[in-house]
This record gives C-alpha cells, structure tokens and sequence, in this order.
C-alpha cells in the first residue's frame, strides 16, 4: 500500500501551492495562510494524530474561504442595489465603492406608465402624422388611405388626434369687438372712454371669465355638432360632424414595434442581470477581522471535507501488528453541518445590513429613547 503523504508540521508561502493566486501579491494573506494552515492542522489533532494534508492542500481550503466570503457578500451587495446598478456600465469596478441608492429602476418602470399619459414623458418619442381630411367624408383607414404620411405601415398606436372645436377663449376675446360680454358702455360711464384709441375693456373677476367661457362651451354643446372622433384597432378613424371642407388633420402616433419593443437601449457593455455586475475578488488586506475570522472557520470546514474526501479513500490503515479504520463519515458530516451553519451565520449578518433592517432599528432606537425620556422627573420651579 502506498504512503500517506501526512502534514509535516509547518510550511512557507508559495504561489505554486495556490490554485488560483487571486491574492498571492498581498502580503497580508501570505502571512495568513501559513498561520492559518497550522491553525487548520492544530484543531484536526495534530500533533497527536496524523493529518493526511498538505500545505498545497491547506492553501487551497484558505483561498476558496475568501472566494466564498467574497461571493456571498457581493451577490448580497448586487441583490440589495440591483435597481440603482442596472443600466450602469460594466466598466467600473464596484469593489469597496460606496453604492448610494437612487429612482433610477423606479423611473424605468414609471417611463411605461408616462408613454401612456398626455404629457407625462415616456421612453419613445412620439411620431407626428398627417391625413388629408375630404369634404363629406368622417370615416378614414389610417394605414391605407391616400394622403395619410403613414400610409401602408406596420400596426401604430395612435396618441392624439388634433381634432376639436376651437377654444372658447378664442372667441371669448375679440381684438376689435372687445369681450363680447355686452358691458363696453359701461366705459364710458365710468369716464375711462377716451384712454385708449383702440378697444376699452373693463377687467371683470376671473369667475366671470371662466362662466362666460363655459357658457360659450355649452352652447355650442347643445345648438351645434359636437367635435368629437373614434379611433378602432389604432387604424381607423371616423371624424363628427361630417367635415364640410378638405383640410390637413395632424396626429401623433407610435409604431406598435417600437413601443412593445423589449430592448429600450442597445448600447453594449450595460449592467443587465446579476451576472455582470462589476464585482471582482475582495481585497483580502481589507477585510476586517471578523471576516477574517469567518474565513478560517470556512477553511477549517473546507480542510475537515478534504481529510475526510482522503480519508474515505484509505479508510483502512496498517500499523503495526493490527489496522485502523480513520473516521472519515465524522469528519464529511461535521464539514457540511459547519459550512451550512457559517453561510446562514453570514447571511443572516448581511440581512441586518439592508437599508429596511437599519431605519427598523432607527425606528426602534428612537422609541426606547422617547420612552426613556419620558421616564425621567421633571424639575419643579418655584418663582
């Protein structure tokens, strides 16, 4: 039977020993992963057991305990400001950059709700139309009809048809008969006649304004033909009254492809989903010690899977004059119960780090304060 390559005591640094030497460079996880490989071998037994590992193998365990702390608290870090980083390029590197929340995912979902409201922004530019409108003639198909500037065009959704009585305002004031409220003598009985060579007119209340104007729009509600129109499957228009002369009628439209199109933005290199946000390996001389911490105690149950992986291969050893049986399901169960364990344990520590969990606490703080204060006797003055 071959020999069990066993840990030899101690060890020195070497980047050939590191699978992926993300950090060989720093300094600080050098010294680490010496200390850290004795450290792993000690609380194994040695020296008073064997340790079927190496330094390649306790390597190993230490770097992929920082990979793993790093991954867990960037994907936490992605998750918890996906809104603010999406459509950022993937130029920059987020690592240890302070990420400052901002409306920027809400305005991307509020632009679908303003392509809808009159004036109230979107992410299309709305297209401007035509029709050559005939005397005698309301109904009109859009995409076929002669004159129409989007005629024989795929599906559209039209916006606005500038189709409409004019304003009341309009003939509400009168740049040569005045108001047409009826009151221009009354100038002259005030002795305000001779001011002006032009029109006179006598400033009224705004209330009186807005009664004659809605007075003008109910007359021509009841005694005229009402302007009004029907837009059917965003194509065909049918124009009231029946118009008496051919003239040009504008519209805004958009076409159905753009304004159902999935992709708003076709730049390249853009945050899109969790994959490529900017996040590369943690800078290990950065991270304080209670990480650090946490990543021994991840090696520790990384090196404890390795020996029990080894182990389980031997299973059965000789020694002199018997064999013994190396307890490899211990060890296999214990590194899976800790590394689950340690991954909750930071998990639940990163949860209490969201912007909710910390107004919560705020929250909390300020009423056990409010409620001490109140606790406290007040002073009595005597004047």
């Amino acid at each position: 039977m071959a020999k069990i390559p066993i840990w030899p005591g101690s060890s020195s640094f070497d980047a050939s020993l590191t699978p992926f030497s993300f950090y060989d460079s720093d300094t600080t996880f050098q010294n680490d992963a010496v200390t850290t490989a004795d450290w792993c071998a000690k609380r194994l037994g040695y020296p008073l057991v064997d340790i079927e590992l190496q330094s390649a193998n306790f390597f190993t365990c230490f770097e992929e305990a920082i990979n793993e702390y790093g991954a867990q608290l960037y994907n936490f870090q992605i998750i918890n400001n996906f809104n603010t980083l999406a459509g950022n390029t993937t130029g920059s590197d987020y690592n240890n950059q302070l990420i400052t929340p901002n409306m920027g995912g809400v305005i991307n979902v509020s632009n679908q709700y303003g392509n809808e409201t009159d004036g109230g922004g979107g992410d299309y530019k709305l297209l401007s139309g035509s029709l050559i409108v005939k005397q005698n003639q309301a109904k009109y198909d859009l995409l076929t009809a002669v004159g129409s500037t989007i005629s024989g065009s795929e599906s559209v959704f039209i916006k606005r048809i500038y189709h409409s009585s004019p304003a009341a305002i309009n003939r509400y004031f009168d740049p040569y008969a005045g108001t047409g409220t009826g009151i221009q003598s009354l100038m002259q009985s005030f002795g305000f006649g001779n001011y002006s060579p032009g029109v006179n007119f006598m400033l009224m209340p705004l209330s009186f304004d807005l009664q004659k104007i809605q007075a003008i729009e109910l007359n021509d509600t009841i005694r005229k033909s009402g302007y009004h129109f029907t837009v059917e499957d965003d194509r065909y228009l049918k124009l009231f009254p029946i118009p008496t002369r051919t003239y040009k009628l504008w519209f805004e439209y958009q076409l159905k492809s753009v304004a159902n199109a999935p992709v708003k933005d076709t730049s390249t290199s853009l945050i899109t989903d969790v994959s490529n946000v900017p996040y590369s390996n943690p800078t290990y001389a950065y991270i304080n010690e209670p990480g650090r911490q946490w990543i021994r105690r991840y090696a520790l149950a990384l090196a404890k899977e390795m020996l029990g992986s080894v182990r389980g291969k031997y299973q059965v050893v000789p020694i002199p004059g018997d064999t013994t049986t190396l307890d490899y399901n211990r060890l296999l169960l214990e590194a899976k119960e800790e590394k689950l364990k340690l991954i909750e344990e930071l998990k639940e520590l990163l949860e209490q780090t969201t912007t909710l969990k910390q107004l919560e606490r705020k929250n909390q703080e300020a009423q056990q304060t409010q409620e001490t204060y109140f606790k406290i006797p007040y002073h009595i003055y005597i004047g």
